[in-house]
């Protein structure tokens, strides 16, 4: 029963979470339009940190508008990146340059999370969110492309790899997140969930220590940016449908696939890249010492390395 009790509060902050706001604002992440406001200056901030030219561009799709950010040689292969919860597209700047040079990058930001992408429908399920991103792919027409995914972005990755029929060529899965197990060290994430609850800059550096090994190396202006999403975003309930994939359905993939995990990650463990042996029949696992969770951040140049060495 102790064992089950980490589990179960996790349940229940998560469900507690979204269900004690009630919307006042017709948004799905925001309550109110001061608070999107805020976050947007915020983003926009943090999106300077990219230190390469980039463009941004609105597309319309079935579930709403999907914010994607573009940069690299429109000439070189394409390369999607999916962010972490909460994290939005800005957070791949320490990553970018190194990403970009041999790429033509594609970042979107996830609709049910805070970033500029507005979800009009309900919350999605693992379905329609594979429909929503076969609708970005074919709108820009991208075919044998690579992805690069971060935590839950990870998961969505995956997800859209079991399709039998995709034009995904090589993956790289950075601590993903609910994909291989569970949790690994759910008491140690409970900071974030209590973040949630009862936000405040301490608890948001108490979250910050606990993912990542190195809270000093996140830059000042992106750390504001990720306080405000936690602050006024809805917790995101649709947590609870990231199930780890099946055996079957990671034997389904057939795509080359690159794990990485940080050896103080407290969402993934070894057991984890064991699983990813054992089941996706192309892959490379690697970790990467003296990292957490956020470990694109926390050891940047050999985690761009080894993307980099594995997508060529």
């Amino acid at each position: 029963m102790s064992k089950l009790l980490p589990k179960f509060l996790l349940l229940f902050l998560i469900v507690g979470c979204a269900s004690s706001k009630k919307v006042k604002f017709d948004d799905y992440v925001f309550q109110t339009k001061k608070e999107k406001n805020a976050y947007i200056t915020s983003y926009n901030k943090a999106l300077k940190l990219w230190d390469v030219p980039y463009t941004e561009e609105d597309i319309k799709t079935s579930f709403g508008t999907a914010h994607v950010i573009m940069a690299g040689p429109k000439n070189e292969k394409p390369l999607v990146l999916l962010h972490g919860m909460d994290a939005s597209s800005t957070m791949w700047y320490p990553n970018i340059k190194a990403l970009a040079k041999n790429h033509r990058v594609y970042a979107i930001d996830f609709m049910m999370e805070p970033g500029k992408s507005t979800l009009s429908a309900k919350p999605l399920s693992p379905e329609e969110i594979i429909t929503l991103y076969n609708e970005i792919f074919n709108h820009y027409k991208l075919k044998n492309f690579d992805i690069v995914a971060a935590s839950r972005g990870g998961w969505i990755a995956t997800l859209l790899a079991t399709q039998r029929k995709n034009s995904i060529d090589k993956i790289v899965l950075l601590s993903p997140a609910q994909t291989f197990k569970f949790i690994d060290k759910v008491g140690k994430t409970s900071s974030a969930l209590m973040l949630k609850l009862f936000p405040s800059e301490k608890k948001f550096g108490k979250t910050l220590e606990t993912f990542s090994t190195h809270p000093e190396k996140i830059s000042p202006v992106y750390k504001r940016q990720f306080y405000l999403a936690n602050k006024y975003a809805k917790s995101n309930s649709s947590m609870l449908k990231m199930h780890p994939f099946s055996d079957d359905e990671l034997k389904m993939i057939d795509n080359p696939v690159l794990v990485i995990i940080g050896d103080q990650d407290v969402i993934n463990a070894e057991d984890s890249l064991e699983r990813a042996q054992k089941y996706l029949s192309h892959n490379k696992t690697k970790t990467i010492k003296d990292a957490g969770h956020f470990l694109s951040i926390d050891q940047s140049k050999i985690v761009n390395d080894a993307m980099i060495d594995f997508l060529k």
